[in-house]
């Protein structure tokens, strides 16, 4: 919004600044930081007085869980509300790419909210049906993606681009606003099952983000398209303004929500976030590189269909409990060890990520 300030820009005074990407970035990250620490407290309290026992603990799961009992959930209404209104400040809202993550975004966080309100207003892990959740996930995935696919520059749409085979594309045709819709809904799905233990979820998100905001920024860029050998995909540069949004805010949550978590960000949180990181990498045709930097989240997804699949065909676990973070829970591992050793996975598939950018 603060953009259209350059319109009283003549090119030499304090006006200008706005026009650069680079400074709106680090004004979205420190909103969306001064957001969280200034809203965190009185919303955790709010919370707490308005859910009472908090967000119900699994009778099935790691015995150490239910200390945590009390605790409120829908912490991840102070994460979307900072990045929300960062994005909406600092970046350019004639952008279409910026509107397909906010609407994404926004989307999954409203599903996820309706999941935790259901749990706690009525006690239990029920939540909202799967089926609901994952039908309104598809149609919000759909809209994005559909509009995603109008948006992208003539060569490049309904085509799936290969990292490190930079030159190749393949024509999915028809075929990719489906593959779009499944990029999306699996990110947000995975997330939710990753959050699991006290930040183990939004620091892998927030490393994945900001990766893929780098991403965004160089594929929006022709000249760094040009030396990296990366397709030109205008107009996704602005979409780092959000991540920014995104890293202050998860920053903001991960001061309340480190060990022991005084609020869970619940579903409304964990859809929400993966929502848009899936939303990011379709807008920049990153959709195979969102698997590598989201690895970690394919891992905790992998687990527990393959516990699914291999129970219901054998009766027998190959987990000690899935997702995989309570398995290395039942082995002894320490929760805090759980979470730092997957943050350090996370910062190097982040890490691989990146790098694919310049092999060739």
């Amino acid at each position: 919004m603060l953009y259209w300030l350059t319109n009283f820009s003549d090119g030499g005074d304090v006006f200008n600044l706005f026009r650069y990407i680079t400074f709106r970035t680090g004004a979205a990250f420190f909103t969306a930081l001064i957001f969280g620490f200034l809203f965190g407290r009185p919303l955790i309290d709010l919370l707490r007085r308005k859910q009472g026992k908090g967000q119900p603990i699994r009778e099935d799961g790691p015995e150490g869980h239910f200390v945590k009992a009390g605790t409120p959930t829908m912490g991840g209404v102070l994460i979307l509300g900072a990045v929300v209104f960062s994005t909406l400040l600092w970046a350019r809202l004639d952008n279409p790419y910026v509107w397909i993550v906010l609407m994404v975004t926004i989307g999954f966080g409203a599903i996820g909210f309706a999941d935790d309100y259901a749990k706690v207003s009525k006690n239990n892990t029920a939540g909202v049906p799967g089926r609901v959740r994952l039908g309104l996930g598809f149609v919000i995935a759909a809209i994005a993606s559909g509009i995603a696919a109008w948006f992208h520059p003539a060569d490049l749409t309904n085509q799936l681009a290969l990292p490190v085979f930079k030159d190749a594309l393949i024509n999915m045709g028809f075929l990719f606003i489906p593959f779009a819709m499944i990029v999306i809904v699996g990110a947000a799905n995975a997330v939710n099952l990753t959050d699991g233990l006290d930040g183990l979820a939004i620091m892998p998100v927030m490393i994945a983000a900001g990766t893929l905001g780098i991403i965004a920024y160089f594929v929006g860029r022709s000249d760094f398209t040009e030396y990296l050998g990366l397709h030109y995909v205008p107009g996704t540069g602005e979409l780092i303004i959000f991540v920014a949004g995104l890293i202050g805010g998860g920053l903001g949550f991960l001061w309340y929500n480190a060990p022991p978590a005084a609020v869970f960000m619940g579903d409304t949180g964990s859809l929400a976030l993966g929502g848009a990181l899936g939303a990011i990498a379709v807008s920049t045709k990153h959709e195979i590189v969102l698997a590598i930097v989201g690895g970690l989240f394919v891992a905790e997804a992998l687990s527990v269909i393959i516990q699914v699949a291999y129970f219901k065909r054998t009766g027998k676990r190959v987990f000690l409990m899935a997702p995989i973070h309570h398995h290395f829970e039942k082995r002894g591992w320490a929760e805090p060890q759980i979470v730092i050793r997957f943050w350090i996975i996370s910062l190097i598939l982040g890490l691989i990520g990146l790098a694919t950018l310049k092999i060739r």
